[in-house]
Parts: structure tokens; sequence; C-alpha cells
């Protein structure tokens, strides 16, 4: 490689690195635990999910609401979640004008509702849990395995108050990931002569830049391949609303709607209210039941009732097959209830389309959801890996620019950056571990108090760790409590819910288990690694107070 192309390629790589290096920690440390999104649920609700097997009652969650309602001709929407044990509800004014009269909408220009939210008149949206039978708002319902879902993407930052025309949050998060695969792209150009003859090459008692430059190009052409997905399917499912919407100018004048449809994310059903009420009564568990059956090894996702007990009444399912079922596909069922037509009828189990094959493709690589536990562990680690390359870049990028040549105060930006950027990534373990804890100790858990919790501990920490100045001393710090706290999440299990490790193993609550011991691993790994650091690890020195040269070095 001649050497304009050699500094074209490291330039990018290390620009593009160092810019975006914090947030695309803090995405792959929060992606890498969202793989056990539903185990940590679980182990937040102290109730197994894997144990429980039921079919969700939907008759009971309508006739609750009648009492509360008058259903007839009303529109329902639910989308189930995933592991199947509870669903978001969302309920529409009546079409009957004589039993319910909509509020008109006001005319709000660039806001959106939230989650949440009816502003139409007596419509509801609010989050049902089938296995408690009880309904509440997203914030009540938030748990911690959402949280850490949403921070993988930035979504916390929506709530920031930034109107850009689109959720800051999801730009940010998009940008991230485009300059991600820049890097990744220039780091393999950048190395790519030397992985045959350095792929193996560690050399762990050599000075700190060698051992620094060893990790992240060996853990990172490791990780490549898993990165590079990741990052691809990262722009693709981030920033999709900005990748489509010339589509939607070009082909359906301006419509959204029409496209996102056409590309089989929203689904349109409307259907004329006759003001006949439909004699006799609807079992929604009995008609769900049919249709689950029928596609057996598939899964209901999303549920639309259209004008409810009235004589046009209909009902559509939609269905995502397992990836052992059908890897690409998609189903769904639209049926006239009062005559039992079936209007529509698409099996998830069979066949597929050129966009079920791509949507498939992207959320199975992305979600690691098709090889089970063993894959979401593997994808786990790599995606720790992927954090461990993120600080050994910071490291080299730091050490690399702390030379007698380089002007003062350039070197202690560098260092203060460096430090900035350290205590935000390494503080992210203990102050995960620490939310789990208070998950189990607080009397009452919601999304302002989960905020509240993580976000404040991070502050705190990340400013106790930055005012060390001392980067190894913060290395050790962390290690240290990242062990002590981790060791107690599934001590705090244990003692508020009776279901210590042994006796989830014996209950059969693997999920509930799985958690306990994901902690103890990560103890034991932090302690480990902090034996080894406070025994083996050499010193260094950023801007020590000696003097070399006539050139005043003034520590940091």
């Amino acid at each position: 490689m001649d050497h304009r192309k050699y500094n074209i390629y490291f330039h990018t790589h290390t620009i593009s690195g160092i810019i975006i290096a914090a947030l695309l920690y803090v995405i792959f440390f929060a992606g890498s635990f969202s793989f056990f999104k539903d185990d940590i649920a679980a182990w937040q609700k102290g109730r197994s999910e894997v144990t429980q097997n039921f079919a969700p009652p939907y008759n009971h969650l309508l006739d609750s609401l009648s009492q509360h309602y008058n259903l007839r001709g009303r529109n329902f929407n639910f989308y189930l979640q995933r592991q199947g044990q509870g669903t978001y509800v969302d309920m529409t004014a009546s079409q009957d004008t004589t039993i319910s009269k909509p509020k008109p909408k006001p005319k709000v220009e660039g806001k959106r509702r939230g989650r949440g939210r009816r502003d139409d008149g007596d419509a509801a949206y609010f989050r049902y849990s089938f296995a408690d039978r009880k309904a509440g708002d997203y914030s009540d319902s938030y748990d911690m395995a959402e949280f850490l879902y949403r921070l993988h993407f930035l979504a916390q930052l929506n709530q920031v108050g930034i109107d850009i025309g689109t959720p800051f949050g999801y730009l940010v998060a998009g940008i991230v990931a485009f300059l991600f695969l820049f890097a990744l792209i220039t780091g393999l150009m950048l190395h790519w002569d030397k992985i045959r003859s350095n792929f193996f090459l560690f050399r762990p008692m050599s000075k700190w830049k060698t051992v620094w430059t060893d990790m992240h190009t060996v853990l990172g052409v490791i990780g490549f391949p898993f990165q590079l997905v990741f990052a691809v399917t990262g722009v693709v499912l981030i920033v999709n609303y900005v990748l489509l919407a010339p589509f939607a100018n070009l082909l359906y004048n301006g419509d959204t709607d029409k496209l996102y449809e056409s590309l089989q994310y929203n689904k349109t059903v409307k259907v004329d209210y006759t003001y006949k009420p439909m004699e006799g009564k609807f079992d929604m568990d009995a008609f769900v039941g049919k249709w689950q059956n029928e596609w057996k090894g598939s899964q209901v996702s999303r549920i639309y009732i259209r004008n409810y007990m009235d004589e046009s009444m209909q009902v559509s399912l939609e269905a995502k097959p397992g990836p052992t079922a059908n890897f690409a596909g998609s189903g769904n069922v639209t049926v006239d209830i009062a005559t039992g037509k079936v209007v529509e009828l698409k099996s998830p189990n069979s066949g597929g389309n050129y966009i079920d094959s791509v949507k498939s493709l992207v959320y199975h690589l992305h979600f690691g959801d098709f090889g089970g536990k063993p894959l979401k562990i593997v994808f786990f680690l790599l995606g720790l890996m992927g954090c461990a390359v993120i600080i050994s870049g910071i490291m080299i990028w730091l050490v690399a620019r702390d030379k007698v040549a380089t002007e003062l105060r350039k070197r202690q930006f560098n260092f203060w950056a460096s430090n900035f950027f350290l205590a935000a990534c390494l503080s992210m373990l203990p102050v995960t571990a620490f939310t789990f804890i208070m998950l189990k100790t607080l009397p009452h858990i919601d999304q302002g108090v989960i905020y509240r919790t993580y976000f404040y501990s991070w502050l705190v920490l990340g400013v106790y760790l930055m005012a060390l100045r001392n980067l190894p001393l913060m290395n050790r710090h962390t290690l240290l409590l990242s062990a002590v706290l981790c060791l107690g999440v599934p001590i705090a299990n244990g003692v508020s819910t009776g279901l210590w490790m042994w006796t989830s193993w014996t209950r059969g609550a693997f999920d509930i288990f799985f958690i306990d011991a994901l902690f103890v691993i990560l103890a034991g790994s932090c302690a480990f690694a902090y034996t080894k650091v406070n025994a083996e690890a050499k010193p260094f020195k950023i801007l020590g107070r000696t003097k070399e040269k006539g050139r005043a070095k003034v520590e940091a």
C-alpha cells in the first residue's frame, strides 16, 4: 500500500472512530444486554416466562373494557409483545355516533403523539399484562429490559427537546452507525497487508502502546464480520425513514403511509360502519387460537379489530414465523366475522416474497433470534469484544499523541478528551449492576425511577472517575466496583424475592437463573481482571511532572 492511501485510511479511521467512540460504546454495551431482553424482564418481575404456557385471555380483556366503555363500533389494534406475556392496546372512539362523539383533533404541526397518550374522545392507549391481568400506561409498565433496548439506539435522547423534524436520538444513532461503517471499512483496509502475518500476534509483555495496538487489531479483525453486520443492519433499522423518504416522494406522491404499507410495516383495514348490531357473541380467544394452531411454529404479532360487534366487523391477524419454521416470511389473515368469510389470507409458514426475505434477514441478523440462547451468548460476547476494541482504540489515540514534540495545550486536550470518554464508558457496567440492584430494593419502579437511578448514578460515577485524573486508577476502581455490584445483583434478587440461583434452577425458571448467573460470571471476570491489573500491570504516565530537554510537562 502506498503512503498516500495509508494516510487516507489511517486518518479517516482515526477521526471517524474518535468522534463516535463514547456513543458507539453505549450502543454496543446496551445492545449486548438487549439480546437477553426477555430474560431481564422476567428477572425484574420475579416471574419466569419459560415456565408459563398459556393462551392470552383476550375475552377477559374485552369484558373488562366493556365495564367502563361501550365497545360497539370501536376499532382495536393489539401490538403483542415478543414474549407473549403482554400487549399494547390502541382503542379508538366508536364509529357509532349515537354512542361516541369523537372530539375534533387539533392540527399541531411537527408534533407526534407520545406513547400512552390519547386526545380523541374516550379512546385509550395502554399496556395490558396477560399474566397479571392488569392494565397500565407505558411509563408504569416500563422495565430495565425496555430501557437497555431503547438505550442501544439512543432513544432516550429523543426527550432532550431538540426539534429537527425527526427524533433526535434516532438521528444521532443513525449518524453513529454510518460513521462506524466508515471506521470498519477503513480499518480493514488499513490493516489488510498485516492481517496474514500479524493475525495471531499479541505481545502482552511489551509496552502499553503495543499491547493496546495488538488488542485493537486482533479483536477488531476477529469481530469484523459481526460488527459489519450490525453496522449495516443498524443503519437500515435506525435511519430507514430517511432512506425511504425519496421513494415516498417519487412513487407515492409523498404519502409515506402507503409506502410503509407496501413494505408491510403498516396495515390499513378500512370497513364501512353499517349501524346494524351483529348477532351472537364474538369469542376472540377461540378465533386467535384457531389461527395460532393453523400456523404452528409462528406467533401472532398484531391483531386488528374493525367495527366491533357491528354486522360489518372484521378481524385481521399478522403473524411472524419462527426461524426454524420459515426464516423469511410473514403471514396475515382477514376474516369477516358475521359471515365467516376469509377476505385475505397469507400463510407465514410457506412462501415469502422479496420484501419478507430482506426484512427477515435484517431483523434476524440484528437481533440474533435464529439460534436460540447459545447464539445470543455468542453475540453478547462479540458485542463486549466491540467494547474492548473501542477502549483500546481510545488508548492508542491518546498514547500516540502524548509526545514531547506536541504542544502542551494539545496534549492536555487529548488527555481530557480520553479521560471523559473512558469515564463515560467504563462506568456503564457498575452503573448497570447498581440499577439492577435498585430494581429489587425500591418500593415502586416506573420509567422515571429507572431514568433517575441510571442516569444520575452514571453522572456521579463519571464525574468521580474524571476527577481522579489517573487512567490506571480509574480502571482499577471500575473493575473493583463492577465486581462488587455485579455480585450484588443475584444477592438482591434472592433477598427480595427468595429466588436464589439454586431455587430458580430447581423450579425451571431458567430465564431468571440466567441473569443471575450472567452477573456472577461478570463479577468473577472483573475480580480476576482486578487482581491481574493490580499485581502485574505496568504503570504508565500521561503528562507527568518531569522535564525533558527543556520541555516542562505538567501533570493533568
